[in-house]
């Protein structure tokens, strides 16, 4: 578990990488089909494809070479680099595959599909808890194991969601001439991303300090402990992320074609269902810590000081899922520049300082206090600005409807 906490930042970076050219794209994606531009969707398509290969390839080559350097610097101690370097080896080869399956699965919600990008994201998660087991236990391949059935499942629904765009009759689809790069969908794109592209990437040096902290005040079981709470966290997350990718495309759409009172109905929509996923995390994690973190580890040291660190970091998690809905919600509609203040506020503006200066004061719980203190910080500003704005998109509203 150690191992596998170590190469959460690479993950983050990987993560930064894609979301600069797929989250982008999709969002522009959603804006030209509310245009009813269908001739510049279709080379946002090709341009997301050619981008996610020439990204993925370059952080693939990168990163191999660099490969325990890197995790060294990540926080992997001799005990744990073994295991993070195995991973890591398999994830990083299937890299480019993972980069293209995440770009498309953002066009198939943004082209008028998010169903199917949602099952797509769906079976590939079923497909990794089937193959996981197998690969580890069956096969004996270990960590190695974990990584391969990630790989494979990501690659599977890649060659579905391909299918899918080769389909003619869908006014978006794979064709002659769409795939030449285009100099302001490209940039265009990659503004549009700069939001999620720095807040992982800002994730990754968190990530990287919590890492390095947690060894100085509790060695590898802090490392480890911090993986059991990232990973129960990730849960709830991945889960609000998907609520923001289903916003992205209706919110997009109707911003583009300047329906302003859908735009806030989804947008409302969307907070409270984020709010209750992450009420009903909250309300797991503080009733039953030492439970939830006996699924990963029967080491009864590591689930103390797992559940010490789920209670603490989970304190504000209700209002997490607000938090992420708005800075998402600013991203789908091109406000690019909104978007990067809200992902940086939390890291950059409240998580950091914290980190810096409240481990020192008290220890291990100071690693922990600072995430909570954060989240509360960042969403108060998401509160102001979401006042702000929505102030802005009644008054649009009400003037389109005299």
């Amino acid at each position: 578990i150690s191992g596998l906490a170590v190469t959460f930042p690479f993950m983050n970076l990987s993560a930064a990488f894609g979301s600069l050219v797929g989250a982008g794209a999709s969002t522009l994606m959603s804006v030209r089909l509310g245009q009813k531009d269908y001739s510049t969707a279709n080379r946002i398509l090709g341009n997301v494809f050619v981008l996610n290969v020439i990204f993925g390839l370059v952080f693939m080559i990168v990163s191999l070479i660099f490969l325990d350097p890197i995790l060294r610097f990540f926080g992997a101690s001799s005990a744990t680099l073994p295991y993070a370097h195995d991973y890591m080896v398999v994830i990083l080869l299937g890299n480019v595959f993972t980069h293209i399956y995440l770009g498309l699965n953002g066009i198939l919600r943004s082209s008028g599909m998010p169903q199917k990008a949602m099952y797509a994201t769906l079976i590939s998660v079923v497909l990794n808890a089937v193959l996981t087991p197998i690969f580890i236990f069956t096969f004996k391949w270990g960590i190695k194991g974990s990584a391969l059935a990630t790989v494979i499942s990501q690659i599977i629904m890649l060659g579905w969601q391909i299918k899918l765009f080769s389909n003619k009759d869908h006014f978006i689809h794979l064709q002659k001439g769409i795939f030449k790069p285009d100099p302001k969908i490209i940039k265009d794109s990659l503004a549009i991303g700069m939001s999620p592209f720095l807040m992982n990437a800002v994730s990754c040096v968190i990530v990287i300090i919590i890492n390095q902290t947690l060894i100085r005040h509790g060695g590898d079981l802090a490392v480890g402990a911090y993986g059991i709470v990232n990973r129960i966290s990730f849960l709830f997350i991945m889960v609000t992320m998907g609520l923001n990718q289903g916003m992205q495309p209706i919110a997009g759409y109707n911003f583009g074609a300047r329906n302003y009172k859908r735009v806030n109905e989804v947008l409302k929509l969307t907070i409270l269902m984020a709010i209750g996923v992450m009420t009903f995390g909250f309300l797991i994690v503080e009733l039953f810590p030492e439970l939830v973190a006996s699924v990963f580890t029967k080491d009864s040291t590591l689930i103390h000081l797992a559940a010490e660190g789920l209670r603490i970091v989970f304190l504000f998690f209700p209002i997490v899922g607000f938090q992420m809905v708005v800075t998402n919600f600013f991203q789908s509609i091109g406000m690019a520049g909104r978007a990067v203040f809200l992902s940086l506020s939390r890291q950059l503006l409240f998580l950091l300082p914290f980190l810096l200066t409240l481990p020192s004061v008290y220890g291990l719980k100071g690693v922990w206090y600072s995430m909570p203190a954060a989240d509360l910080l960042a969403s108060l500003v998401a509160a102001y600005m979401l006042f702000v704005n929505f102030r802005k998109f009644i008054k649009r509203n009400a003037e389109n409807t005299h």
